[in-house]
């Protein structure tokens, strides 16, 4: 198995910790241990033995993740070190050397890299920028799907709400990708890591429940900000998950003891809640910030608003490649965005606001300096 390089991954890897503002980051600000528990539950936590846990999460933690699956129960889940393992865990089970991968574009690029590193064809099925208004949105074509589909294919692909655009699917439109791969016999994968951050505070349709052939992968990480637990998760049937809980055997074999009691108290009904608003209450609080921005640079900047998450992809009208002025701007104003080539959409920066409102405007400041210094191209982006 050769895996191309993860160049998202290690870009962030590399510089995040080496720069004073980072806008790379697709959660909100992560919580303190003291903050999720509070006094009285810290105390217990220092109770918890430090041994091997239940090697596919305890089953009280599979049951809190079922309980936010309509009909799943604790059978259905597998526990893993983050939405990553469950994804590489799904993959590893499902795609095999000849295989036809569909892959919604753009797309957090692990997917597309273990279905080319397991030697499977990827085919993009791309979400376009409709601009019109009022309701300007990243859509998907669904009839296009219908063509890349066929009886070759074994996965179809999805991160619903997307990365890198903060867009989200209509209950109509998962249905429809649902109804496509069935037809054609061919598994869905639906990464739902940001289920939970919708701005207008209704959850995004999901893809659990609607075929037999579908795994729904998450994790704390983006909607509930706790990236530093690693806890993830796949729900699919029972025999599925049984599949998956076998290849996991041989990666990490069990979650951390400390962080499956954590995330017990996460995902507990009242804590669930609080958590979710609490990230929507972020979003809402630094959403203006980036389209004041966005609108004192019309003609220049531009996106798409996202309905989801703490990202979003801005275009923008600059004769520089999107890594040459993320490189620019790391190295000479200490800020740190992702390139909108680590998505193959050269033109955009993927800006996350979910940190610190005193940070964003300072990091959102410095790359108006840079990008002054920059010539514009002949065709500026249009405004959405």
């Amino acid at each position: 198995m050769r895996v191309p390089p993860f160049e998202l991954e290690r870009f962030q890897s590399v510089h995040e910790h080496q720069v004073e503002i980072n806008l790379t980051e697709s959660g909100v600000e992560p919580l303190e241990a003291g903050e999720l528990l509070g006094p009285d539950a810290a105390a217990a936590l220092l109770g918890q033995p430090l041994a091997y846990t239940q090697s596919n999460g305890t089953p009280e933690l599979r049951a809190a993740v079922a309980n936010t699956f309509p009909g799943a129960t604790e059978e259905h889940v597998l526990v893993a070190n983050g939405g990553a393992e469950a994804n590489f865990v799904a993959c590893w089970r499902l795609i095999e050397p000849g295989d036809e991968v569909v892959v919604m574009q753009p797309n957090y690029g692990q997917v597309q890299g273990l279905a080319e590193g397991f030697g499977a064809l990827t085919r993009p099925w791309p979400l376009r920028e409709e601009r019109a208004v009022p309701t300007p949105r990243w859509t998907p074509d669904v009839d296009e799907l219908r063509t890349l589909v066929t009886d070759r294919t074994k996965l179809v692909a999805i991160c619903n709400p997307n990365n890198p655009t903060g867009a989200r699917l209509t209950e109509a439109e998962v249905a429809a990708v649902c109804e496509v791969a069935e037809k054609h016999g061919a598994w869905v994968l639906s990464d739902e890591i940001y289920r939970g951050a919708e701005h207008d505070g209704v959850e995004t349709p999901s893809v659990w429940g609607r075929t037999e052939r579908a795994i729904v992968t998450g994790g704390l990480s983006k909607a509930y900000g706790l990236p530093g637990l690693r806890i993830g998760w796949a729900v699919s049937a029972r025999g599925t998950v049984t599949d998956l809980w076998s290849r996991r055997d041989y990666t990490t074999i069990a979650p951390s003891a400390l962080s499956d009691r954590l995330a017990r108290h996460a995902l507990t009904p009242a804590r669930r809640t609080a958590l979710l608003e609490r990230t929507r209450r972020m979003i809402a609080g630094n959403l203006p910030i980036v389209g004041a921005w966005l609108e004192a640079h019309a003609g220049d900047l531009a996106w798409v608003p996202p309905e989801a998450g703490a990202i979003g992809f801005v275009r923008y009208g600059h004769d520089i490649g999107s890594t040459a002025l993320a490189d620019r701007l790391r190295q000479t104003a200490g800020v740190l965005i992702v390139p909108g080539d680590h998505f193959g959409f050269d033109g955009y920066l993927r800006i996350g606001y979910g940190g610190r409102a005193a940070s964003l405007r300072e990091g959102l400041a410095r790359l108006d300096r840079v990008l002054a210094a920059v010539p514009r191209t002949a065709a500026a982006p249009a405004g959405a």
